[in-house]
């Protein structure tokens, strides 16, 4: 047996990051946003989740646009959403309802965004954001619109941190 698949050409965004002399400006990261905040809708309509957003799973193709990687942690939630997901994970990319099984903490498209949002803050830092649980006990993160990140608007920064919310039904919901 066997299994055909494409070839893609280009770049992690991890290696595309580790490149840069600078960070990258706000163009370029809604460029880079926009197209995967696409892919996640279409899989979050039908009610699948990638729970391993990370740089290392983002291709940055020779073309520039964005492919998401590795859907080996995806998973397909039953409609009343009462089906237990394992826990599989990347520390600092991922929120505090992957990290165990409870029913207050389901995972949604939620759960995706931060990791999106976690990303998102490791290109304008060069590194993630401090792991979810101590987060979620207490947050001495500082938030990123209140930093001088040069050329990234206010507004755009307070998104970033809005995805990076730590209680995940603070966090946008789609």
């Amino acid at each position: 047996a066997y299994m055909v698949m494409p070839l893609y050409r280009g770049h992690t965004l991890r290696e595309v990051r580790m490149g840069m002399r600078a960070p990258p400006d706000e163009s370029w990261m809604r460029a880079l946003l926009e197209p995967l905040l696409g892919a996640l809708d279409v899989l979050h309509r039908e009610d699948v989740f990638h729970r391993d957003i990370a740089p290392d799973n983002i291709l940055m193709g020779d073309d520039g646009v964005p492919m998401l990687l590795d859907f080996g942690a995806a998973r397909h939630v039953i409609s009343d959403r009462s089906q237990t997901l394992t826990a599989i994970l990347k520390p600092s990319y991922a929120p505090i309802e992957q990290y165990g099984e409870s029913a207050s903490l389901r995972q949604g498209a939620w759960t995706d965004i931060y990791a999106l949002g976690a990303t998102m803050h490791f290109l304008l830092l060069g590194k993630p954001p401090p792991p979810a649980p101590g987060r979620s006990i207490q947050d001495t993160m500082p938030a990123l619109a209140q930093q001088n990140l040069v050329g990234c608007s206010r507004e755009f920064l307070e998104l970033i941190d809005w995805m990076l919310t730590p209680l995940p039904n603070e966090r946008p919901q789609s």
